[in-house]
């Protein structure tokens, strides 16, 4: 079943106050069809090219506190001015698209809407972001502290002592182990095999 546009209305809910009008005249200009889904914990949001039949196709988790959802949606929304230049000519994440990016981030920093902490780390990825939001993790620890549901579940692997166990959303349960580099090594108590987690993932803690 096709996934149901956002109602465009709808939109200020999910957007930083003084935000929706020029978020509005990118998706009316480029006729983009907007999808607010629901939590997916690989990717915070994902774009379709426009092809013969369809338009250009955009989702965002509905769940992302206001900053967040917009940082997600410039993300996407650089993907599309990419495409809209240069096709499928060049690498999805090469330095056309971190241009168009940058150029999207500083249009919407110039208004100062954005939290001072926020605000820090877009400037590191002004210059050279991350190919997934979700791989910025200064990025993701300051929108974290947006957040207003999830503080009460949820902990990030990076704050759990050693040997603490956690569940992640598939159900599976792990234990913590040392970290690696940037990465912790983490036991799945049922197999016993080994899988490294990024210290800014999100798990459930496990009496």
């Amino acid at each position: 079943m096709p996934k149901k546009e956002a109602p465009l209305d709808s939109l200020k809910n999910y957007l930083p106050e003084c935000t929706y009008l020029p978020v509005l005249h990118y998706l009316h200009h480029y006729k983009v069809h907007l999808t607010v889904s629901r939590a997916r914990k690989s990717v915070l949001g994902d774009y379709r090219h426009t092809t013969q039949n369809d338009n250009h196709r955009i989702s965002v988790n509905g769940n992302l506190n206001k900053f967040a959802f917009l940082v997600t949606l410039l993300h996407e929304l650089a993907h599309l001015v990419n495409f809209d230049q240069f096709g499928n000519k060049v690498a999805p994440h090469g330095p056309e698209w971190k241009k168009n990016y940058g150029m999207l981030l500083k249009q919407f920093m110039e208004h100062k809407i954005f939290p001072a902490d926020i605000e820090s780390e877009l400037l590191k990825s002004l210059h050279n972001p991350a190919a997934s939001s979700c791989a910025e993790e200064g990025l993701l620890r300051v929108l974290r502290r947006y957040d207003e549901e999830k503080k009460s579940v949820g902990k990030l692997i990076e704050e759990l002592p050693v040997n603490t166990s956690f569940k992640i959303t598939d159900g599976r349960v792990f234990q913590k182990g040392k970290q690696l580099r940037k990465r912790f090594q983490c036991k799945e108590l049922s197999t016993g095999k080994i899988y490294l987690f990024s210290p800014v993932y999100e798990v459930e803690i496990v009496s």
